[in-house]
């Protein structure tokens, strides 16, 4: 009995000192994976400062909109701060000049879902503004599971994501140009290679799930910017368009429970902070070195390749065209 007691002991030993290796090495690993994850992140080492610049980010309360507004502002410029509420910004608005010192900080009424709302914006902006030196489309939106149509009659998260900036840039196109050199800067995702952009269903309402509809948004972020850029050539308008990397961001937000519980963990554990995030938007507004650089995508402040279906400039062509009618672009709006 003795012995069998004795061996049963050391099995149960075995097994144990087996389980806490193994614990051990999953946690190293993940460790492991996290530093690897946080010292390869791009980081903007630009000191270029920006005293007499004005620039627009949509989006600018939370976020890696409110780290870009925060270091750009801490560059001396004149930040427009382009969101839909208005009680939150006014309220990050008086953070960044607390921190910065920077008084030059507006918060204006954006809802890009709205066309409504987009036209109202561009309008007072056009009215008030005498330059714009970089317009950064920041501001995205992502739901889970059930979509939502806009008042236009827009798939809302479509609506948001690449209608509403394709809108607001034609209205802004004018000031742009007359600012030059002007930048514009696109936020869009690695994840649009998990998607495809169908061009029979370019409001693609209905879609289940919804999710799906933020990676297409950002395929459509690329079409556009591309085609926005070689449209825009020999204008002294750069346009350029960036992956922030995996954020731990309120994007999230809309994950449903018990979904959000694993997805928490991961944000937390591995995606990027929202000022890492912010990196490669700060660096393509403010460095010299992509001054005259236009139609590239970035990641880690670093030019990255895009897929063959990423490069199809015909089908870049129609959903532009598209995307005017949808946007309900006018003869009489500025013609890009």
């Amino acid at each position: 009995m003795g012995f069998i007691f004795g061996w049963l002991s050391t099995e149960h030993y075995v097994r144990d000192i087996f389980l806490m290796t193994s614990v051990a090495a999953i946690v190293a690993t993940l460790m492991s994976i996290r530093f690897y994850l946080r010292i390869t992140a791009g980081r903007c080492f630009t000191e270029t400062k920006m005293e007499g610049k004005t620039v627009i980010i949509t989006g600018a309360n939370s976020g890696i909109g409110k780290e870009t507004a925060k270091d750009l502002a801490g560059r001396g410029a004149r930040i427009i701060m382009a969101c839909r509420n208005l009680e939150t910004a006014n309220a990050v608005k008086d953070e960044i000049v607390k921190e910065t010192q920077n008084n030059k900080i507006l918060v204006k009424k954006l809802d890009l879902g709205s066309q409504k709302s987009v036209r109202e914006f561009a309008a007072d902006i056009v009215k008030t503004e005498p330059k714009i030196d970089v317009l950064i489309h920041n501001a995205g939106m992502a739901l889970a599971f059930r979509g939502q149509t806009s008042e236009d009659g827009v798939e809302l998260t479509m609506a948001t994501n690449h209608y509403g900036p394709f809108l607001l840039t034609h209205l802004l196109i004018d000031v742009l140009k007359k600012s030059a050199p002007a930048r514009i800067v696109i936020v869009a995702s690695e994840l649009y290679r998990l998607s495809s952009v169908n061009l029979a269903k370019l409001n693609p309402i209905g879609t289940f799930p919804a999710a799906y509809l933020y990676y297409v948004s950002k395929f459509a972020n690329i079409y556009f910017a591309r085609e926005l850029a070689k449209r825009l050539e020999g204008t002294k308008v750069t346009v350029n368009f960036l992956h922030p990397g995996m954020i731990d961001s309120g994007i999230w937000r809309n994950v449903p429970f018990p979904l959000n519980l694993p997805m928490m963990a991961i944000t937390k554990g591995f995606f990027k902070t929202t000022k890492a995030g912010a990196q490669t938007t700060i660096y393509l507004a403010t460095s010299d070195e992509v001054a005259n650089v236009s139609g590239k995508y970035y990641m880690d402040c670093k030019e990255a390749s895009l897929n063959a279906a990423a490069l199809d400039e015909e089908k870049g062509l129609k959903i532009w065209e598209e995307s005017v009618k949808i946007a309900k672009l006018t003869p009489q709006d500025p013609k890009i």
